[in-house]
């Protein structure tokens, strides 16, 4: 039998989901995502992952946001003729699990936006994204909108980081994902 597996960055993003035993804190970055997914996939029988935490808002202010689309906003080799965001000879660069908003992941929290044609950044989201893609798993991923991405980002975002958890609460229960006590 396979289980959801829900993945959020700090436990501070969802306080209330700390003690459950489908439910790991990467910590922050694209590595740590990537390296937790990864373990995860090689000692758990998952069906789906499922991706909440915070982000900042680029064309989305306020709110709670599901995405369908990653890419990265740090990768640069431009200097080699590749875009921003592309990584180079990788089959695997924009992931798209159907229409909707842009999410671009980078190892920089992001305080003055971006160039990249995208809705929300976060840091972790691509990675999780990007190694479901290659193992053929159903991913998800939730983003609430806790700063604007702008000059107040890291003082909105400690003021925010907890607000989205209730968003994502109703969301396990719409999607029917069973929490493991």
């Amino acid at each position: 039998m396979t289980i959801d597996v829900i993945l959020i960055a700090l436990p501070n993003e969802a306080p209330h989901l700390q003690n459950y035993k489908n439910v790991f804190f990467t910590g922050i970055g694209k590595i740590n995502a990537a390296m937790t997914t990864t373990k995860i996939l090689h000692t758990q029988n998952v069906g789906r992952i499922i991706n909440f935490g915070t982000a900042g808002g680029i064309t989305v202010s306020s709110g709670y946001y599901e995405c369908k689309n990653f890419i990265q906003h740090d990768m640069n080799c431009s200097p080699l003729g590749f875009q921003v965001g592309q990584t180079p000879f990788d089959s695997i660069n924009n992931i798209s699990f159907g229409e909707g908003l842009i999410c671009a992941s980078g190892d920089s929290f992001v305080t003055n936006g971006i160039s990249l044609n995208a809705d929300i950044v976060d840091m972790e989201a691509y990675a999780i994204a990007k190694v479901c893609k290659r193992n053929d798993i159903e991913f998800i991923c939730f983003k609430y909108i806790s700063d604007e991405a702008d000059s107040n980002a890291s003082d909105d975002w400690q003021t925010n980081v907890s607000k989205g958890e209730d968003f994502f609460l109703k969301t396990i229960e719409s999607l029917n994902i069973k929490l493991i006590g």
